[in-house]
């Protein structure tokens, strides 16, 4: 077979395959290059504590350079509005969440997570105790976006999602503007465990559809180079076909004369 490659024809296909497959081989290349080059790079906020209305705006989505920020913020808390929250686990324990609503200075409110219990009943009077509010004060804490509502609460009369705007449709005192996301306090009241406030890992999100084109190619490539030892191959066995049928159409004393 490699006595047919070595023809002139055959080294011009595979000098054309070869060229054809670079090509397949620089389209693939330039696409790994588009899915690193459109990669999502997730910010990851630092651990210094920053002003919110410096890192979020009222009425506004949560960004990546705001999602898990520390946080501060000049506010009041607001008497009547401190709700329990069921389901949430804090150091691998379930247990329950004590909001509060708190109006910062700039007059934004701001839903903050005061801490956690293991037990109901003990979240039920933490948060009776804090009905009563509290006056202006500096608050520290975790940034974080809000949580979609979940149907099933509405429908049992249960919370165990942190969703600003149903905060917001429960709040007493109705606010004029709010945060998008809600902020779970440093330090908790008595009565209430700190909640497990943990800081986001760097991530970095490829364009897999890039990826995906990029190994096409490289199959391409290959294929390029695989169809012409196929279209060789083939040649070769016509070549040994035709030779054999050759020597059955001889006559007996002929092919006596040929195996000689």
């Amino acid at each position: 077979m490699w006595s047919v490659a070595r023809r002139p024809r055959w080294i011009v296909a595979l000098l054309v395959a070869l060229g054809i497959a670079a090509g397949f081989a620089a389209l693939g290349q330039w696409q790994i290059g588009r899915a690193v080059e459109t990669a999502t790079v997730v910010i990851v906020p630092d651990e210094t504590v920053t002003p919110l209305s410096k890192v979020a705006t009222p009425q506004k989505e949560v960004t990546d350079r705001a999602a898990g920020q520390i946080v501060s913020v000049v506010g009041r808390r607001v008497p009547g509005d401190t709700y329990v929250v069921s389901d949430r686990v804090n150091f691998g324990v379930a247990g329950y969440w004590v909001i509060g609503h708190v109006v910062a200075s700039n007059g934004a409110s701001v839903a903050l997570a005061l801490g956690w219990t293991k037990s109901k009943s003990a979240a039920d009077a933490a948060a009776d105790a804090l009905a009563a509010g509290a006056p202006s004060a500096t608050i520290v804490g975790r940034y974080q976006p809000t949580e979609p509502p979940d149907q099933e609460d509405f429908e049992h009369n249960a919370r165990s999602v942190v969703s600003v705007p149903w905060l917001i449709n429960e709040w007493k005192t109705v606010p004029t503007v709010a945060y998008g996301g809600y902020m779970v306090d440093n330090v908790a009241p008595a009565g209430l465990s700190k909640i497990q406030s943990v800081r986001p890992t760097n991530d970095v999100s490829l364009n897999w559809l890039n990826v995906f084109y990029a190994i096409e190619w490289a199959l391409f490539a290959g294929f390029a180079i695989y169809l012409w030892y196929r279209l060789v191959r083939d040649a070769w066995e016509r070549e040994e076909e035709d030779q054999l049928d050759s020597v059955s159409a001889l006559p007996d004393t002929a092919k006596s004369t040929e195996v000689h």
